[in-house]
C-alpha cells in the first residue's frame, strides 16, 4: 500500500488548469444519519443550475432541515418513496451537475449497514470519496467498514467531511479530535491523500461558501477543493488487456473479437495472444461502430480482426505476448460478503471475472477484518458486510491479474451457482499459475467419448450420422454454458 501523506485540513490548491477540469466521480459515504444526502442536496442548491420548478418543489415540500427554516435538501437526492418516509438513503442516487470550472458525477450511497452492498457498488465507480462523520459522534463502526471497502476497490483519495458542526458548538477541538481519530484509518488503509473540512450542511457553512462561524478554519470550502482535484487520468496505462465479450461475424469473411480495452492500448499490426490457449496472431483491423481505427486505448469498445483465426470465445483475455495475465487455478483474495445468507463451505459457487464464469471447486475463508481493532482475526466463515481474506481453488484455469497490477482484470464477483445471486465482491491479491494451460482449459469432446455414451444407440446411416452431429453440438453448447471451454472434434 502507498504511504499516506499527513492528514491535514484542506489547503488551497493551485489554481485549476484546463487539464484538471475533466469529469470527477465522487462518492459520499459514512454512517447512517451523518448527513450525506443533505450535504449533496445543499451542494446542488448552492452551486448547480437547478431548474426553477425543482427549487419551488423543495420550498413547497413543507419539510425543513434540522429544525431550521432551510428546506430539506435531502429531497433533491432521496428519490424513493421509502427513502423519504424513513429519512434514509436505500439505493445509490446518481446526480450530475456542472460548475463554471468542471463537471461532477455524484454517487450518493446509503449509510445503513443493511445496504452496504449498494455502497460497495457505488465505490467501484468513484474517483474520490467524501467520508462524512457527525461532529457529535465521530468515527463509527460503519465509517471503518466503508473505509475498508474504499481500500478494497482502490479508491485512494478521501475527503473527511466533519458535518453538523453547529451541533458541536462550532468547536475546533472537536474537529481536531475527529481528524486525529481518522488518522488511524487512513494509515491502516494507505489512502494516498486525505484532507479534512468542517461543515454544516444545513446552513451551507464550508459547503459552497466559507463560514464566519468557524474563523479558526482557513482552508477552502468543499466545492473549491473539489474543483481543484485532478480528474481521472485517461492516459493509457499498464499492459494491454481485452477480455473478450463475444465473437462477431458478418456472414462473409469478417470475424471480430469484441470487448472493451480495460488497460493499455493496441494498434494495427500488433501481435496479441489469448492467455488461456497461448495462441497468437496479428491485429489486421480494429473496428468500431461506423468506422475503423488505427489504434484503441483503454475504455474503448472495439472488435479486433486478426490475420489468423484462432480459437477464442467469450471469457478469453487478449494481451501482448511479453506481458500476459496469470492463467490461474488458485487465487488469494480479499472480499466483502454482500448476501444475507452467510458463507457455506458446502454450497456451490461460481467466480465471475470481466467476461468469464468459472466454477469454484473450493472456497476457504482464512481470516476476517475486525472493524474495532482493524486487525485480521482467524476465521472460517463470514457473514453479511464482513470483509475477509480467502483462498479460492477454481474448477478450471482462468486468465486473471493481481488487482494491484490491473484493477479491471483483477476484480471478481462470487455468484451462487443455483440462483445466480451475487454473494460477494473481491479483488485478487495473488494468483497461482496453472500447469499446461492449453490442455487444462479446453475439454476435447471426441467421437470416442460420444460413441461410448451419449450416442451409443446410433448406427452408421445418414439419419443417425446427422443425429450424432446434432447431439455433439448440443453437448458442446451445454458445456460452454456451464463455463467449460470445449473443442469439438469434427
Amino acid at each position: 500500500m502507498t504511504a499516506l501523506t499527513a492528514i491535514r485540513p484542506a489547503e488551497p490548491a493551485p489554481a485549476p488548469s484546463q487539464e484538471l477540469n475533466g469529469i470527477l466521480q465522487l462518492l459520499t459515504c459514512g454512517s447512517v444519519d451523518d448527513g450525506k444526502s443533505t450535504l449533496i442536496g445543499r451542494l446542488l442548491w448552492d452551486a448547480s443550475d437547478l431548474y426553477d420548478d425543482q427549487r419551488a418543489m423543495l420550498e413547497r415540500s413543507g419539510r425543513n432541515a434540522g429544525g431550521t427554516d432551510n428546506p430539506d435538501f435531502s429531497l433533491l437526492v432521496d428519490g424513493l418513496v421509502a427513502e423519504r418516509e424513513q429519512g434514509i438513503t436505500i439505493d445509490i442516487a446518481w446526480r450530475y451537475f456542472d460548475t463554471a470550472k468542471r463537471r461532477f458525477v455524484i454517487i450518493d450511497s446509503p449509510g445503513h449497514e443493511q445496504y452496504t452492498r449498494n455502497m460497495a457498488s457505488g465505490a467501484s465507480h468513484a474517483d474520490v470519496a467524501i467520508m462524512l462523520v457527525d461532529a457529535r459522534h465521530g468515527v463509527k463502526r460503519q465509517t471503518r467498514r466503508h473505509a475498508a471497502i474504499l481500500d478494497l476497490v482502490g479508491v485512494k483519495r478521501v475527503i473527511l467531511v466533519v458535518n453538523k458542526m453547529d451541533l458541536a458548538d462550532w468547536s475546533q477541538e472537536r474537529f481536531r479530535a475527529i481528524e486525529t481519530d481518522f488518522r488511524e484509518l487512513a494509515l491502516r488503509f494507505g489512502f494516498r491523500e486525505v484532507v479534512a473540512i468542517p461543515v454544516c450542511s444545513v446552513g451551507g457553512d464550508n459547503v459552497a461558501r466559507g463560514s464566519e462561524r468557524m474563523p479558526w478554519y482557513n482552508g477552502p470550502n468543499l466545492l473549491d477543493h473539489l474543483e481543484r482535484i485532478p480528474a481521472r487520468d485517461t492516459t493509457p496505462t499498464g499492459s494491454f488487456r481485452l477480455p473478450v465479450q463475444t465473437v462477431l461475424r458478418d456472414g462473409v469473411d469478417f470475424r471480430g473479437l469484441a470487448g472493451t480495452v480495460t488497460s493499455g492500448c493496441v494498434c494495427i499490426g500488433d501481435r496479441i495472444t489469448d492467455a488461456l490457449s497461448g495462441q497468437s496472431a496479428h491485429v489486421l483491423r480494429i473496428a468500431t461502430m461506423g468506422r475503423d481505427l488505427e489504434s484503441a486505448v483503454q475504455g474503448q469498445a472495439v472488435a479486433l480482426q486478426l490475420d489468423t483465426d484462432i480459437d477464442v470465445a467469450r471469457g478469453a483475455v487478449l494481451a501482448v505476448p511479453g506481458s500476459l495475465p496469470t492463467v490461474a487455478t488458485h487465487i488469494s483474495a480479499r472480499l466483502v460478503w454482500l448476501w444475507d445468507t452467510p458463507f457455506d463451505e458446502r454450497a456451490s459457487y461460481l467466480l465471475r471475472t470481466a467476461t468469464d464464469l468459472v466454477p469454484i471447486s473450493k472456497l476457504q475463508i482464512k481470516s476476517r477484518l475486525d472493524l474495532e481493532t482493524l486487525a485480521t482475526q482467524p476465521a472460517q466463515t463470514c457473514e453479511l458486510n464482513e470483509i475477509a481474506i480467502a483462498d479460492i481453488a477454481l474448477g478450471r484455469p482462468v486468465a486473471i491479474d493481481a488487482f494491484g497490477d490491473n484493477a479491471a482484470t483483477g476484480s471478481f464477483l462470487i455468484v451462487d451457482a443455483v440462483t445466480g445471486a451475487t454473494l460477494a465482491g473481491g479483488v485478487v491479491s495473488s494468483a497461482t499459475a496453472a500447469g499446461d494451460t492449453s490442455a487444462a482449459s479446453t475439454f476435447r469432446l471426441t467421437r470416442e467419448i460420444l460413441e461410448k455414451g451419449l450416442c451409443r444407440d446410433l448406427n452408421d446411416n445418414k439419419a443417425d450420422r446427422d443425429e450424432f452431429q446434432r447431439r455433439a453440438s448440443e453437448a458442446a453448447l451445454l458445456l460452454r454454458a456451464a463455463g467449460v471451454p470445449v473443442k469439438l472434434e469434427t
